[in-house]
């Protein structure tokens, strides 16, 4: 019997984080994708805290205009920037079940190119 879409992804998604977790020192980057917007996150998986947050519905994002891969590469820059200013400059990138193309893998090439190392 053929999976749903939501099935699929949150096999793949158990799959992906049962290997990779989140430090302080190292967090989880990790990415939703709705079909407007895209959302990332830094999270300590140790003390269950997201230490930096940002998505494409922040006003200096949201103003932008252009489609949603290029969205979601000023959505990486400022990601690495605020990471950045935390101090953070490794983590883990975590897909969330989606395919790393498109605007998921924009953001991470646009956050890559500002300085995070993952």
């Amino acid at each position: 019997m053929a999976k749903t879409k939501i099935e699929r992804r949150a096999k793949i998604k158990k799959r992906i984080r049962k290997r990779i977790s989140g430090t302080h020192e190292k967090p989880r980057m990790t990415v939703f994708r709705s079909n407007k917007h895209i959302f990332v996150q830094l999270i300590d998986d140790i003390k269950g805290h997201t230490l930096v947050s940002t998505s494409s519905r922040v006003k200096e994002i949201s103003q932008i205009t252009g489609n949603k891969t290029q969205k979601a590469a000023e959505v990486g820059k400022l990601i690495a920037q605020k990471a950045l200013n935390a101090g953070i400059t490794s983590v883990v990138f975590d897909r969330n079940g989606y395919l790393y193309h498109g605007r998921v893998k924009a953001l991470a090439e646009a956050a890559r190119q500002n300085g995070l190392k993952f």
